[in-house]
């Protein structure tokens, strides 16, 4: 593959190289890059939103360059101040272990474990002493610091910044210099941490990395960045099923991005699709259905994506129930009157986040009790028609009552 083909799939999906021509010249050198990706772990999930720069480390795997996987085991003690407006709480190291072991295991549902270099930065930042620490931190000036968004606007708005965050961008840069990266991979939101690796390596004389941003992605509300405290999130540990449905319930309009940053179709596969839609010789729910099926498959297998498929064609295409439904173990509690609140059961069973969301999802025509709606602010319900039923939230959450 050429230069300019090279530099197509970096580019893809939205992609920004800063700067564009350093990343020519490299691959110009005819050698295999070295792409760094640090992830801290400070959460044992992924969802696709962290499986996006995975999955660009993917596509520059099959080009032949070499991976560098990063557990930030060290980093994660000081915690990313990216787009905080707060100190994060700290992690003990049992914590990270734990979720470092969870996030590599899923990570290489995606990347290529035989063509990744895995390794963990506790083990060249720990044995750093004070006067190293003092040399790195010298070649940063809190002016500069203070440039990044998320500091300024806790200075402006007089919330706290912890003196010890401050270095976090000084460790991350370090990591550049140790594994001697040619590029760095990150989110739009890592730009001051990425550029400071670059800074760091040209003041220590040496070739500096090319920053790699991808955008976040959106959740399946096609809103909000994708989260699990948003409710929006497609984990990669979800069921097939419920996979396959989440995927096919997201907006239309936020197909090309989900098609470029979490599917494993090749440029000219997906560029196909979208020119397809683009003129209308393919229909929106066709093309929905092979991202989805794509998806599962990636992380599930062909099978478990094809079961997928039938399960989700069972129930909004035929509308009858799924047969997995998970049964209520729990109490379902009455009131004087014999009555339950249902607020505080979809509460219990895990079909609402809380009873004010409980209560909008029946106002708004999401809750159903043996398939029949709720009627809005009708929140108190005979035990009798609670008893046995199927209880019902949107269009993917069931729970069988006992």
């Amino acid at each position: 593959m050429d230069i300019e083909q090279q530099v197509k799939v970096f580019l893809s999906g939205d992609a920004n190289v800063v700067p564009l021509q350093a990343l020519k010249d490299k691959l110009k050198k005819g050698t295999p890059l070295r792409v760094k990706l640090g992830v801290d772990p400070t959460a044992p999930d992924l969802h696709l939103g962290h499986a996006v720069p995975l999955r660009k480390l993917r596509q520059l795997q099959d080009l032949g360059h070499q991976v560098v996987l990063i557990i930030g085991d060290g980093t994660a003690l000081i915690g990313d101040p990216s787009g905080r407006n707060s100190t994060r709480p700290p992690l003990t190291p049992e914590q990270i272990a734990e979720n470092a072991q969870t996030y590599v295991n899923q990570a290489f549902k995606i990347l290529d474990k035989d063509k990744t270099e895995l390794t963990w930065n506790a083990s060249w930042l720990t044995p750093l002493n004070l006067g190293e620490i003092l040399k790195l931190a010298s070649q940063f000036t809190v002016a500069r610091t203070l440039e990044r968004d998320d500091f300024a606007n806790r200075y402006k708005n007089e919330q706290s910044i912890a003196l010890h965050e401050f270095l976090y961008p000084v460790m991350q840069a370090y990591d550049s210099v140790v594994i001697k990266a040619d590029v760095e991979i990150g989110g739009t939101d890592q730009l001051f941490n990425l550029l400071a690796g670059r800074e760091l390596m040209e003041k220590l004389g040496m070739e500096p990395q090319v920053c790699l941003t991808l955008p976040l992605l959106e959740g399946t509300d096609g809103k909000q960045k994708m989260s699990k405290s948003y409710g929006n999130y497609i984990g990669i540990n979800d069921e097939p099923a419920e996979m396959f449905g989440k995927v096919m319930s997201i907006p239309d309009e936020l197909m090309p991005r989900y098609f470029y940053l979490t599917s494993s179709f090749s440029l000219e596969e997906i560029e196909a699709r979208l020119a397809a839609l683009a003129d209308e010789t393919l229909h929106p729910n066709k093309a929905k259905r092979e991202l989805a099926a794509n998806i599962v498959t990636e992380y599930w297998g062909t099978d478990a994506a094809r079961v997928a498929e039938e399960a989700f064609d069972k129930v909004f295409k035929l509308h009858e129930l799924p047969e997995d439904i998970e049964l209520y173990e729990g109490d379902v509690v009455l009131d004087a009157a014999g009555e339950v609140y249902l607020p505080v059961l979809l509460t219990q069973t895990g079909l609402a986040s809380s009873a004010s969301d409980a209560r909008r999802l029946i106002d708004n025509g999401g809750v159903k009790i043996a398939g029949q709606a709720q009627e809005a602010r009708s929140y108190n319900v005979a035990a009798a028609a609670l008893k046995g039923a199927v209880l019902q939230v949107g269009k993917r959450k069931y729970i069988q009552l006992p």
